[in-house]
């Protein structure tokens, strides 16, 4: 009975996700209410708010969801030393692309600015944590070079899925790692 339950409960979590995530295709997440992810959904709103409070915490959900799912996968690759953070934004690029629709609405301005914010930290922790080790720079102007770069990969990242992917991972993992490497020197 109880893994009954579980099956029901995850079905009903997943089938919200979902209907958030149309929804999110042509309306920004603050004028989406309750009352439409539920039709969407085909559930009451009592069946709703005895999940999420909110359809900001529904969205927070698929954001942490997808994170996860992220992390696992970078995870399970060893890429800690400068030279191979080619391969780490291969890899990244190569996640991006395969879940690429939702990326499209995460990334989108329907949502909200949290799941930038996390991936700015995945993408610092996973591509340039290991760079920069120039003793002669300090902290402050670190952390500056650090916010310019993930920034900047997030946009360019962001630019990539929503005009169809027309380089392959690798193409924008070089171009990306060049220009990070090397500045602009480096791509042009």
């Amino acid at each position: 009975m109880n893994s009954k339950m579980d099956r029901r409960k995850q079905y009903t979590r997943m089938v919200l996700k979902d209907s958030l995530l149309q929804l999110l295709q042509n309306k920004s997440i603050s004028n989406i209410t309750i009352k439409e992810i539920c039709e969407q959904a085909d559930i009451n709103r009592s069946t709703y708010y005895a999940h999420y409070s909110n359809q900001y915490e529904l969205l927070d959900s698929i954001e942490e969801e997808f994170i996860q799912d992220l992390v696992g996968t970078l995870g399970q690759y060893n890429f800690s030393k400068e030279e191979e953070a080619l391969q780490m934004t291969e890899k990244l690029f190569e996640y991006i692309a395969e879940k690429n629709h939702i990326c499209q609405i995460l990334l989108s301005e329907n949502t909200d600015m949290y799941f930038l914010k996390k991936g700015m930290m995945i993408t610092h922790e996973f591509i340039f944590k290991n760079w920069l080790t120039d003793s002669r720079i300090d902290e402050e102007t670190y952390e500056s070079i650090n916010i310019f770069m993930v920034s900047g990969s997030i946009h360019v990242i962001k630019n990539w899925v929503e005009n169809g992917m027309n380089k392959t991972p690798g193409e924008m993992a070089g171009i990306l790692h060049r220009f990070i490497n090397r500045g602009l020197s480096g791509v042009l």
